[in-house]
């Protein structure tokens, strides 16, 4: 029996589950998501618990029990209580803005970059314009905004110049006159 798909996840008040065959909905203060199951595991909602069952032992759907329950979880958590992901932009001349549902980056190049944010995905900027926040309800809709956003200035081996994740630590390399 898997670990994490054996835990039920516990329904705080003001979520509401619903299920319709596989299809799941959570809705909470934060906001509303859906998702579906993947077959071979059953979703069921007893006692103000969501439990995962699955069909059988196969390799296939172990992994997949385990999974569901992740991701249901992380739904119950994303309506309740959101996610962020803080970016740090590191360089001279390097900034960011934020206008409406876009950021505007200045990153080296001889041009501004404009990336438009998804639906669901807000961003703030810190008064430096080197500090981005990612918030929002879909974890996995965060973290791919943020490697979006990471991918248009990845950081530089030898000056750590760039786009990274905050608290990242890199291990920079040794330039041509640090090797004798």
């Amino acid at each position: 029996m898997s670990r994490i798909g054996k835990k039920p996840v516990d329904i705080p008040g003001g979520v509401d589950v619903k299920l319709l065959d596989n299809n799941i909905k959570v809705k909470g203060p934060k906001g509303e998501l859906a998702w579906t199951a993947p077959a071979g595991t059953t979703v069921l909602v007893k006692d103000g618990k969501v439990l995962i069952e699955r069909a059988d032992d196969s390799k296939k759907i172990r992994a997949l029990h385990g999974l569901t329950r992740s991701l249901i979880a992380n739904m119950v958590q994303g309506v309740t209580a959101g996610y962020q992901r803080v970016l740090d932009i590191v360089g001279v001349g390097y900034r960011a803005q934020v206008q409406g549902n876009k950021i505007v980056l200045s990153l080296g190049y001889s041009h501004p970059i404009e990336f438009n944010l998804p639906q669901g995905v807000t961003a703030a900027v810190d008064q430096k314009q080197t500090q981005i926040t990612l918030s929002g309800v879909d974890k996995q809709k965060i973290g791919q905004v943020a490697a979006n956003l990471k991918a248009l200035r990845s950081p530089d081996a030898y000056k750590g110049k760039g786009i990274r994740y905050s608290g990242e630590r890199l291990k920079l390399k040794v330039g041509k006159t640090g090797k004798k």
